[in-house]
């Protein structure tokens, strides 16, 4: 009987995953195996930081926000803003409202005073 050569497809998934590994380095980037199993456990730590960065970064911007909040006076409060931002349906996350506070306070000085002025908590 004749030889029968094999198909392209595992040679394909294989490079496929060779490529995702190429810049491991030793075995890990070298041997099939040790391929597969370092391309699960990267996607794994990927899912598991993604989260944990989201949340780094919401904590900063909170931090952010508060400080300059905090720098204008001690009676108006971080919670008590968002709250009141969310009551007038002002659509600013916190990214937004963190790069506001950073770049140009004047301009998160003016939204809370509007905010106080209409709510008129002080």
């Amino acid at each position: 009987m004749t030889r029968i050569r094999r198909g392209y497809i595992a040679r394909r998934r294989r490079t496929k995953s060779r490529l995702f590994a190429s810049s491991f380095r030793g075995a890990h980037s070298r041997l099939t195996r040790t391929i597969t199993q370092q391309k699960t456990r990267a996607l794994v730590s990927t899912h598991r930081d993604q989260g944990i960065q989201k949340r780094n970064f919401r904590r900063l911007w909170i931090t952010r926000i508060t400080a300059v909040i905090r720098e204008r006076g001690v009676s108006y409060s971080y919670s008590r803003l968002i709250h009141d931002l969310y009551k007038r349906q002002l659509l600013l996350n916190r990214k937004i409202l963190a790069q506001i506070a950073i770049l140009n306070r004047n301009c998160l000085y003016m939204i809370s005073n509007e905010i106080i002025k209409e709510v008129g908590w002080l």
